[in-house]
């Protein structure tokens, strides 16, 4: 009988195990689908945006901001998100207290909550701003609103 229970025992750990790896698959699977954010200052993205035609987005985030964090591990990664943005957009993602253009985007768009989402052209100019958490729906709307 309790050779029995341990069988049992180790193949529900081994189903529970391969459960687990194939969720985490998954997960990994749909990062390369979500935002691509380029890893540049805002003048390049501005020089980027002159040349491709496109407006900037950017995610003015902090590091400890619970929103923020649950933006860029959900509707940041959504596959329709990425599609429009990717294809519309040079993405930025600022941390506005420790990247190099934090301080100044914070001045220069007068942000006070996070995250707080923006869209400007290339010669810097608001074209619009969103505060707080978007879902994924949220996101694609916003996103249109501009184009």
């Amino acid at each position: 009988m309790k050779r029995i229970a341990l069988i049992a025992a180790i193949g529900f750990v081994a189903m529970a195990f391969v459960t687990s790896t194939s969720k985490k698959s998954s997960i990994t699977g749909s990062e390369g689908s979500g935002i691509k954010f380029s890893h540049m200052t805002l003048e390049a993205a501005k020089k980027e945006a002159v040349k491709t035609g496109k407006l900037i987005f950017i995610d003015a985030h902090t590091s400890w901001c619970g929103p923020c964090k649950k933006m860029a591990a959900t509707s940041f990664m959504d596959a329709k998100v990425g599609e429009l943005f990717n294809d519309n957009f040079v993405n930025l993602k600022i941390d506005c207290e420790k990247d190099a253009d934090g301080a100044e985007i914070s001045r220069l768009y007068k942000i006070s909550a996070y995250p707080t989402l923006l869209f400007i052209d290339a010669k810097g100019k608001l074209v619009k701003q969103s505060i707080g958490f978007k879902t994924e729906d949220q996101l694609v709307a916003l996103g249109n609103s501009v184009l």
